[in-house]
């Protein structure tokens, strides 16, 4: 019976550690790893998922250009956020994401040659964040 004790205390402390580690990794304010983000992206359908867009904003919101990168990419197909989506994709280019550089060039193209504004300067961010890129600044997301 006295082993039976000593074991339960024990069971029961590795169980109490565990809970609390991961208490420790699922913090409020953290940005998880690029796959997690991309993961969540998917979720968002045709018909939005608000909660997972909502998290992917935080994140954007926290910093992860993955997280703008991919938020920018849902707000491509609704026409009244294609100027957020512009701003998010300069945002994570910027920040040295090679994909959100290449959404940068893809909407400059799709403004024309007559780009002005907020095109433009798109377009000039997007070709820095490539040239960069290309010499080896950047390390892929």
């Amino acid at each position: 019976m006295e082993l039976f004790n000593k074991s339960g205390v024990l069971v029961s402390s590795v169980l109490v550690l565990v809970g609390a580690l991961i208490a420790c990794q699922a913090q409020e304010g953290t940005v998880p790893a690029s796959t997690v983000i991309e993961a969540a992206a998917m979720q968002i359908g045709p018909q939005g998922q608000p909660a997972a867009e909502r998290r992917l904003q935080e994140w954007a919101d926290q910093g992860s250009a993955v997280a703008q990168r991919e938020l920018a990419l849902r707000y491509l197909s609704n026409p009244a956020k294609r100027g957020e989506a512009l701003a998010l994709f300069e945002r994570a280019a910027s920040a040295g994401d090679a994909q959100a550089a290449v959404g940068l060039v893809g909407m400059a193209h799709d403004a024309g040659d007559g780009m002005a504004g907020p095109a433009a300067s798109a377009a000039r961010t997007a070709g820095r964040v490539i040239k960069e890129a290309a010499s080896g600044n950047y390390a892929p997301h």
